[in-house]
């Protein structure tokens, strides 16, 4: 690549405009602070989100056309036992992957930043959740979630900014059987506004919260890089960063060298940087960052760069009931259970239900079903009249019949970090630029897997007391889902010898480079990650308002 340019000096340069950089650009913009943003992807126009929600109802698109993913720019290499599909669960653009998330932001539990010393299991984090704790009243007002304190969770310091979301229709037989069964359901807490809130409108039932959400409602990280513009933040998109440069001390970073769209490099140095492109690309920037002084990475001085990665594994059961269930009417779960979310078994571990409200087919597919078994339909396109009672009211009545009274539960379990679970670089295959692209091994063969069985036979349970027929896995233990949660293999923790990042987020081998992510996750517990996130995030800026403060 030929160099075009070096970017005057700012003050902070954050990879990366997800939820992690653009709450850190928007907090430090906002106390005066010179700010860039470098993003790989593009800024998606709000007006778009229209056509975007029409693909995601259209059968001849996938889960990639939604967001513009895929191709050489986002190779991977899945080299574990579990094949992940990395490219459904990112995007790559200002706002990041929370532009397709369900919304669900619950904490993780105090127990969970102790695993080691409760039980043995990983290592303990190096801050508590009473650290914690006012950060993520922070993160819950600056992303507007509704919800309701609940005796599971962990103590709170104050109230969610708005009400929680009313039962759907489907919870509320859920809540029923649950109640039977000595099982509590608790509301969901959800960034997706009950209320307008942050200037954004309230929920209008779109039903298509995952992937795109047209009216805003939900929250995403565009929100707050808009706020970070607003206070004078620089953001440059379509700028993927290639590599990051050090000084020949090997002590601080001076530069992000990041691609431009002529095909160029440009050089952007900055007093302080900040990796925040989730836990997987950071992983591969640090591994792509090498030199003399850092052969294996930078800051990879303990070797531990990439791995002890963790997912979030899980079943899912399906079962109909005599009666509408009004499934794909709301595009997001109500009411989940954090119940299970304990330790008591020990290593068995803990796990989270989430009740949803997308079970079984949509209309459109159940018609494409019923018109395709006459074998008249080629690549899509009707050629020919059908016979018999397959259109008009006919197939209207058949629809009828079979589409509602599904009922789905979701749950997942905590993952315990494992060395051999990683992120690597494969360097047999490249990207648009020549880099080796992530290779992700992944297993779930742990302890996980007797819970995931054990929350198997939770769910036939709960579904047969919901007096459900047709109760089908879809999702076992042999082959669960993942949460598209990408958590660790950028240890936080005091020793640098067996950790990336210290409990401030920055690196142990260079005193300038800080990573918000949750890459930086030492133990998963079973919460979504992105309020975590959120929270480590907001207490990252203050760190670095401070040392930008203190000259």
């Amino acid at each position: 690549m030929t160099a075009t340019g070096t970017a005057g000096e700012a003050d902070v340069c954050i990879v990366g405009s997800g939820p992690a950089g653009a709450i850190l650009a928007a907090s430090l913009a906002g106390r005066g602070h010179d700010v860039v943003v470098l993003e790989a992807g593009p800024r998606f126009a709000f007006e778009s989100r229209t056509a975007r929600m029409d693909r995601a109802l259209r059968p001849e698109h996938d889960d990639l056309d939604v967001w513009d993913m895929g191709g050489p720019r986002d190779r991977y290499t899945s080299s574990g036992t579990y094949e992940y599909d990395l490219n459904r669960a990112r995007v790559k653009g200002i706002g990041g992957t929370t532009l397709h998330w369900g919304g669900m932001t619950p904490r993780l539990h105090p127990e969970d930043f102790e695993m080691e010393t409760r039980h043995g299991v990983g290592r303990d984090w190096p801050i508590s959740y009473e650290d914690l704790e006012p950060y993520y009243l922070r993160a819950e007002e600056a992303m507007g979630v509704a919800g309701e304190p609940n005796r599971f969770s962990g103590p709170r310091s104050g109230p969610y900014p708005l009400a929680s979301a009313e039962s759907s229709y489907s919870d509320e037989i859920f809540e029923e059987a649950c109640s039977s069964l000595g099982i509590e359901l608790v509301p969901k807490p959800l960034a997706i506004n009950t209320e307008p809130y942050d200037g954004r409108s309230q929920c209008v039932g779109y039903g298509t919260c995952s992937p795109v959400c047209p009216s805003g409602a939900k929250y995403d990280a565009s929100v707050h890089i808009r706020k970070a513009e607003e206070r004078g933040a620089r953001v440059v998109t379509r700028a993927p960063v290639q590599r990051l440069e050090h000084d020949d001390s090997g002590e601080r970073v001076v530069a992000a060298v990041h691609a431009t769209p002529d095909g160029g490099t440009r050089r952007q140095r900055a007093r302080q940087f900040v990796v925040a492109c989730g836990a997987v690309e950071s992983i591969r920037l640090l591994l792509l960052s090498t030199s003399p002084q850092y052969p294996d990475g930078l800051a990879n001085s303990s070797g531990v760069l990439g791995e002890y990665f963790m997912e979030h594994a899980g079943v899912s059961l399906t079962g109909r009931v005599d009666e509408p269930t009004r499934q794909h009417l709301v595009g997001y779960g109500t009411s989940m259970c954090e119940q299970f979310y304990d330790h008591d078994s020990g290593p068995e571990g803990s796990f989270l239900i989430d009740f949803d409200n997308n079970a079984g087919p949509e209309p459109v597919d159940l018609a494409l079903d019923q018109l395709s078994d006459s074998g008249r339909i080629i690549a899509g396109d009707v050629i020919a009249p059908f016979e018999g009672d397959r259109w008009g009211d006919a197939l209207q009545e058949r629809l009828s019949e079979e589409y509602g009274g599904y009922l789905r539960c979701n749950g997942w379990v905590e993952q315990p970090p494992r060395r051999e679970n990683r992120v690597s670089l494969d360097r047999s295959k490249t990207d648009d630029h020549g880099n080796p692209v992530p290779d992700l091994t992944l297993s779930f063969d742990g302890p996980e897997r007797a819970v995931l069985e054990r929350v198997q036979h939770l769910f036939v349970k709960i579904l047969e007391e919901c007096e459900a027929t047709d109760i089908r896995v879809t999702r076992s233990p042999d082959n669960p889902f993942v949460g598209s949660h990408h958590m660790g293999g950028i240890r936080m923790g005091r020793d640098p010898a067996e950790s990336v990042v210290n409990a401030d987020l920055r690196t142990h081998d260079l005193s300038n480079l800080f990573v918000s992510s949750s890459g930086v996750f030492p133990t998963c517990g079973a919460a979504n990650p992105t309020l975590t996130i959120a929270a480590l995030t907001l207490r990252l800026a203050d760190h670095i308002h401070g040392r930008l403060s203190d000259g």
